[in-house]
C-alpha cells in the first residue's frame, strides 16, 4: 500500500488565507480537514493524558462543548489527572479570580508569565511541552508577547473588563473570543470557497507540498527560478540589481522593488549595500540569552510506520477508544518525562488515506533549542532515539523494527522568538523607513509569525503594499 507522509510542517491550523490561495489556485478539491473533536494528548507519569477539546460544535454550541463537554475543561479540572490538586486550584485561581500583575518595565518569558498566571504545573505539564512540540524552543528564553502574542494579549483583555480588577483570565479570553466572532461575522469567507472551521488542522490529499507546487505551475518557470542563490543586492540608477549564482553561472536581475523571505542566518553581508546596518543587526550579540541574531535550532522530522497491532492495548480516557487506533493530534513529552523527542503527530489519524489500513504512521520532531546535538547525528542514531521513545510512549515491548518513511534534519529550522526579538524587528522597520526612494522589505517567518498560516496571511497582506508602490512608481 501507499504510505503519505511530511518532512517538515506536517499540518496547517485553517486560517481564511489559506482557503482562499487553495480557492485562486484551484487545488481547494485537495483540501482535506481533521476531525475537530480529536484532541492533543500529553505524556506524563507513565500515562497519556488528553487536553481539553471540543466536538466539532459551531458557534455558542462549541464554546458549551469545550466547558462542558465528554472532553471538555469541566472534566479536565474535576476528573482529568494530569494535575493535581494544588495545581488546579492554582490555575483555577488564576484563571477566574485574579493573578499578580506583569513586573514593571521587564520582558516576560513564556515561562514567567505561564507561571505568573496558572502556576508551576500549568507550565511544566502542558505549556513547556506544547512550545517544544510547536517551536522547538526553550521557553525559558522565548518571549511571551513575541512568540505567543495572541494569547499574551489576552491578559490586557482581562484587566480591560471594568469589574475584573484582578485581571482573571477567563473572563478576558471570553471577551477576546466575542471579539472574534463579531470580527468573523463582518469578514465572512466568500462564498465560492470550500466551507472549513477556524483553527481546526488541515492539509491536503497528497501532503503539504500541493500547495508550492501549484504556486509554481500558476507562475511558470519564468518566473520561478530554483538553485539560485542570491548573492548580492544593490542600487543602480533608481532600480535594485540582484546577483545570483546558478546552475548556469552568474546572473542578474533588475527591479524596481525587492522583497526577501530568506531566513536570516543565510543573509550574511547580501544587503549590506542597498540596508546599511543589516549584517551588524543579524550577527548582533544578545548578552540575556546568550545568542548572536535570531537562533534557528536544528530539527529533525522523522516518519515512522508500525502495524496497529504493535501499539499499546489500552483504552484511553473519556471515551476516546483504543489507542491502537490513535484517536488523536498527537502526543507531546514533557521534559520530566526523560523523553528525547519533543512531540508525535498521529499523522494516519489526522487525514485520510495516508497509509494501508493495518498501520499507523507517526511523524516525529526531536531536537531544538534545548537538544542542538541532533544536528550532529547520524540519521540512524536519530531514528534509534525516536524508535526507543515510542517504546516508551505508545508501542509494545514486543514491537517489531519501525518502516522508517523519511528522515529530514533541518539544521536551521524555525527562528526563535526570544528574549529582545520586537526591539531587532523595530531596528529592521527603522532601516527599511531609511532606505532612499523605498522598495525594499526584509520579511520572513521571523517577522510574520511562524506558523503556515500566519506566512500566507502575512504574504497577501504584503503584497498590497508592494503593488501599491510598485503602481505608484509607474
Amino acid at each position: 500500500g501507499e504510505f503519505i507522509y511530511e518532512k517538515g510542517p506536517n499540518s496547517f491550523a485553517t486560517q481564511p488565507s489559506i482557503v482562499r490561495i487553495a480557492n485562486e489556485l484551484g487545488i481547494d478539491d485537495q483540501l482535506v480537514f481533521a476531525d475537530e473533536s480529536l484532541p492533543p494528548w500529553v505524556n506524563y507519569d507513565g500515562k497519556l493524558h488528553p487536553l481539553p477539546k471540543g466536538q466539532g460544535g459551531k458557534g455558542p454550541k462549541g464554546q458549551i462543548e469545550l466547558v462542558f463537554g465528554r472532553n471538555g475543561v469541566l472534566k479536565f479540572g474535576l476528573a482529568g489527572d494530569l494535575l493535581s490538586w494544588p495545581g488546579k486550584i492554582r490555575a483555577g485561581i488564576g484563571a477566574f479570580v485574579g493573578h499578580p500583575g506583569a513586573p514593571e518595565g521587564k520582558e516576560e518569558t513564556i515561562q514567567d508569565w505561564i507561571r505568573r498566571i496558572l502556576g508551576d504545573e500549568v507550565f511544566y505539564r502542558i505549556i513547556d511541552p506544547f512550545v517544544s512540540g510547536v517551536y522547538a524552543g526553550d521557553p525559558t528564553t522565548l518571549s511571551m508577547k513575541a512568540a505567543l502574542p495572541k494569547i499574551s494579549r489576552i491578559e490586557q483583555y482581562s484587566y480591560d473588563i471594568e469589574w475584573n480588577k484582578f485581571g482573571a483570565l477567563f473572563y478576558g479570553g471570553l471577551a477576546r473570543q466575542v471579539e472574534l466572532t463579531k470580527e468573523r461575522k463582518a469578514d465572512p469567507p466568500e462564498p465560492q470557497w470550500v466551507d472549513f472551521e477556524y483553527g481546526n488542522p488541515g492539509s491536503f490529499k497528497r501532503g503539504l507540498s500541493t500547495l508550492p507546487n501549484a504556486i509554481m505551475e500558476e507562475l511558470g518557470t519564468e518566473k520561478v527560478k530554483l538553485e539560485w542563490t542570491l548573492v548580492k543586492v544593490q542600487r543602480e540608477g533608481g532600480k535594485y540589481v540582484a546577483t545570483y549564482d546558478t546552475p548556469d553561472g552568474p546572473k542578474t536581475i533588475k527591479a524596481k522593488a525587492v522583497v526577501s523571505t530568506m531566513p536570516t542566518h543565510a543573509m550574511n553581508d547580501i544587503f549590506e549595500p542597498v540596508l546599511p546596518g543589516s549584517t551588524d543587526l543579524f550577527t548582533k550579540e544578545r548578552n540575556a540569552i546568550n545568542r548572536k541574531g535570531i537562533y534557528y535550532p536544528p530539527v529533525s522530522a522523522v516518519t515512522v510506520a508500525y502495524p496497529k497491532s504493535s501499539f499499546k492495548d489500552v483504552e484511553l480516557d473519556n471515551e476516546f477508544g483504543n489507542l491502537q487506533n490513535l484517536p488523536g493530534f498527537g502526543s507531546l513529552n514533557p521534559r520530566s518525562e526523560g523523553v528525547r523527542t519533543l512531540g508525535t503527530l498521529w499523522s494516519s489519524s489526522l487525514f485520510p488515506e495516508r497509509c494501508p489500513e493495518e498501520y499507523n504512521i507517526l511523524l516525529n520532531y526531536i531536537g531544538g533549542s534545548r537538544d542542538p546535538a541532533i544536528g550532529t547525528m547520524s540519521d540512524e542514531d536519530i531514528i534509534a532515539a525516536v524508535d526507543k521513545d515510542l517504546r516508551k510512549v505508545l508501542l509494545q515491548p514486543n514491537a517489531p523494527q519501525p518502516k522508517v518513511l523519511g528522515i529530514k534534519v533541518w539544521p536551521a529550522a524555525i527562528p526563535q522568538y526570544e528574549l529582545g526579538h520586537f526591539d531587532i524587528m523595530k531596528e529592521l522597520e527603522s532601516m527599511e523607513s531609511k532606505v532612499e526612494g523605498g522598495g525594499l522589505w526584509i520579511c520572513g517567518n521571523y517577522r510574520s509569525g511562524v506558523a503556515f498560516p500566519d506566512c500566507v496571511t502575512f504574504g497577501y497582506d504584503h503584497a498590497k503594499v508592494v503593488k501599491e508602490y510598485c503602481d505608484a512608481k509607474q
